[in-house]
C-alpha cells in the first residue's frame, strides 16, 4: 500500500512541478525565493483535505448537478483563501505578475495532491491500464484547468495592482466568479460529454493558457510603464 501511494504521489507531484517550473520562466526577470514557492505550493497542497472535507457534507444537502457546482466553489474559494494568505506575509510580492505566479503555484499544489488520490484510488483497485490514460488526461487537461481558472483571479489581481484597495478586491472577486464559471463549465461538458467534446473541452483549456500567456505579457508591458 505504501508503494502505491508512493507511486500515486509521484505521478501527481511531478507533472505539477513541471508546470510550475514552466509558469516561474515567466519571472525571470525578478525570480521568486524558493523559500516562498515551496510555501505556496504546500498551501495548495493543504487545500485538498480540507476542500474534501467541506465537499463530503454537500452530499447530505444538495444532490445532482448541484453538489459539482458546490465542489467547484468549495475548490475555487479555498484557493482563493489560500492566495490571500499567502499575500498577507509574504514581503517578496512587489510586482503585478506576482499575483499571478503565487496563485497559479497555489493552483498547482491543489492538483499535484488532486490528482496523486486520482491515482492512488486508480492503483488501489487494479485498474492500472486507466492510470496511465487518466494522467495523461489529468496533465493536460485539469491541472491547466485549475491554471487557467485560479491564473484568472490572479491576471485580475495584476491588472489592478496599482489601483485602490477596494477596485483590487472587486476585480479579484470578479476574477474568482470567472474561475468558478470555467470551472463548473469544464466539470459539466467533461462528465456529460462524448469523447468527441471532451476533446473540444479540453482544446477550449488550451486556448484559455494561450490567452494567460498574453495576460502575462500585459502585465509585464503595465510593470514596465509604472517604472518609467
Amino acid at each position: 500500500m505504501l508503494t502505491y501511494f508512493a507511486i500515486a504521489f509521484l505521478s501527481g507531484l511531478i507533472p505539477a512541478v513541471f508546470w510550475s517550473w514552466f509558469w516561474l520562466r515567466e519571472d525571470t526577470e525578478h525570480p521568486e525565493p524558493l523559500f516562498a514557492i515551496i510555501i505556496s505550493f504546500i498551501s495548495g497542497m493543504l487545500v485538498v483535505p480540507v476542500a474534501l472535507y467541506m465537499q463530503k457534507f454537500t452530499l447530505e444537502i444538495y444532490s445532482g448537478d448541484k453538489i459539482f457546482i458546490a465542489w467547484v466553489i468549495i475548490e475555487e474559494v479555498l484557493k482563493y483563501m489560500a492566495t490571500l494568505l499567502i499575500f498577507l506575509w509574504n514581503k517578496n510580492i512587489d510586482e503585478p505578475i506576482d499575483m499571478i505566479i503565487y496563485i497559479i503555484l497555489i493552483a498547482l499544489g491543489f492538483a499535484a495532491l488532486e490528482n496523486s488520490l486520482f491515482v492512488f484510488n486508480q492503483i488501489k483497485s487494479g485498474a492500472y491500464a486507466d492510470t496511465f490514460v487518466t494522467g495523461g488526461f489529468r496533465f493536460l487537461g485539469s491541472t491547466l484547468l485549475h491554471v487557467l481558472a485560479s491564473g484568472t483571479i490572479g491576471v485580475a489581481m495584476a491588472l489592478t495592482y496599482y489601483k485602490t484597495k477596494i477596485v483590487q478586491l472587486l476585480s479579484s472577486l470578479l476574477g474568482l466568479f470567472i474561475a468558478i464559471v470555467l470551472h463548473a463549465l469544464f466539470n459539466f461538458f467533461i462528465m456529460k460529454g462524448n469523447e468527441e467534446i471532451v476533446m473540444s473541452v479540453f482544446l477550449f483549456v488550451w486556448i484559455g493558457i494561450i490567452f494567460m500567456f498574453i495576460f502575462f505579457e500585459k502585465v509585464k508591458i503595465i510593470e514596465r510603464k509604472h517604472n518609467l
